[in-house]
């Protein structure tokens, strides 16, 4: 889909009814990690899958340091504009959420509903999650964290495939899951992650320090009150990285949304608690349709 500033998203439309659009995590993944668990909500909603520019399968910039948080936000504005149906239902996970929080804020008359799942509200939680998984890692696994210390230590950053081919055999599952072993049923595909974008994105040591464009990523908490957007905000009581203390800032920030922990999972509700997760989806968006259409009377 080509947006009025000139870029090309990949968009996917899948169902009929109320749209709801789905904002990824990352920085640098596809919309594939929806995949298959929203298809089952095309029975009620026109789901709209997308691609942000440099993901997955839009188009790609000449340099990737073109690519910056705002012009992240912009696309999602323009992407929601172009699809001409008015103010949108909007779900967003992880860096997805950020995204969400920037375009409520400034553009609220495009969204009819958020859902923040397993996100985060600043840059400062985005390195206290790296630093919790650093820290399951050397609890669980020493004997890979030894490695991976020794090499930073010896000024390897975090982004050298060395250093990442010791987190990726444990840091996801021990940190991200209730059950480790449901690591193993999130959803890929070839490209569905742009490891090149998410280095330069993330300043290249992102395990160990803020850098690049998520240093300049705004901290929210100061602003989350004013939003008078119906929100809820999901997080997982087994989520390691972005644990339930941090979680529990977006209640401080944000007292007028609806706060949910979900006792079976980590970070990935719709892997683990798929259920449950479709059912405060489809009570909170629906609901938000009803009032809408009672004001339309």
């Amino acid at each position: 889909m080509a947006l009025p500033n000139g870029r090309e998203l990949w968009v996917e439309r899948e169902g009929h009814g109320e749209p709801l659009v789905l904002l990824a995590g990352g920085p640098a993944a596809s919309h594939v990690m929806f995949h298959p668990f929203m298809d089952r909500l095309t029975d009620t909603y026109e789901v709209i899958y997308v691609d942000y520019f440099g993901r997955g399968r839009s188009g790609r910039p000449t340099d990737w340091r073109e690519i910056t948080f705002m012009d992240d936000v912009e696309d999602i504005a323009g992407l929601i504009e172009t699809l001409g149906t008015g103010p949108v239902n909007l779900y967003a996970a992880s860096y997805g959420g950020l995204v969400a929080q920037q375009l409520v804020l400034d553009r609220p008359e495009l969204v009819r509903s958020l859902m923040l799942v397993n996100t985060l509200h600043s840059p400062q939680m985005w390195l206290e999650n790296h630093l919790n998984i650093n820290r399951e890692m050397a609890n669980q696994f020493p004997e890979i964290w030894d490695r991976i210390q020794a090499l930073h230590d010896a000024g390897v950053p975090s982004s050298d495939p060395r250093i990442q081919d010791l987190f990726k055999i444990a840091a996801s599952a021990v940190a991200r899951f209730r059950d480790p072993s449901n690591a193993a049923q999130t959803t890929t595909e070839p490209g569905a992650f742009n490891k090149e974008l998410y280095d330069v994105f993330t300043g290249g040591d992102i395990d160990f320090a803020l850098g690049g464009e998520v240093a300049r990523i705004p901290d929210f908490r100061g602003r989350l009150a004013t939003v008078t957007t119906p929100l809820m905000i999901v997080a997982g009581r087994y989520d390691r990285a972005l644990y339930p203390r941090l979680q529990a800032g977006f209640r401080q920030a944000a007292p007028q949304a609806e706060f949910v922990m979900l006792e079976r999972s980590g970070s990935s509700a719709h892997v683990e608690q798929p259920d449950d997760l479709e059912g405060l989806i489809r009570r909170h968006f629906f609901g938000q349709a009803i009032a809408a259409a009672e004001d339309d009377r």
